[in-house]
């Protein structure tokens, strides 16, 4: 099976940065997009920014010029940097990946998630 495994969530104050990664691990033949998305308390959960297997990005317009999501195909993983964060930021952040796992029916695609971290931005 594939696991996503994210770190680098913590406190930070109001103006500061963290910077999350995502380590992809398993049986994977190929990762095609993978991304962040967040999940306030009460709140449902809203795409952050995802990147293509190319480096293509996408951004909510909620973070465009505070938040860079690259990754590192050869180690496969996923990076966020976020910067100038704000307390409405404040939330779980998951990593997520479209994956191809090769089966005896060829190439599967299969979307994988990630346990989360918490982000916590202190006004």
């Amino acid at each position: 099976q594939v696991q996503l495994v994210e770190s680098g969530g913590g406190l930070v104050q109001a103006g500061g940065s963290l910077k999350l990664s995502c380590a992809a691990s398993g049986s994977i033949f190929r990762i095609n997009a993978m991304g962040w998305y967040r999940q306030a308390l009460g709140k449902q959960r809203e795409l952050v920014a995802t990147i293509t297997s190319v480096g293509m990005t996408n951004y909510a317009d909620s973070v465009k010029g505070r938040f860079t999501i690259s990754r590192d195909n050869a180690k496969k993983m996923v990076y966020l940097q976020m910067n100038s964060l704000k307390p409405a930021y404040t939330a779980v952040y998951y990593c997520n990946a479209d994956a191809g796992i090769l089966t005896s029916l060829g190439v599967t695609s299969l979307e994988v998630w990630g346990q989360g971290t918490l982000v916590t931005v202190s006004s």
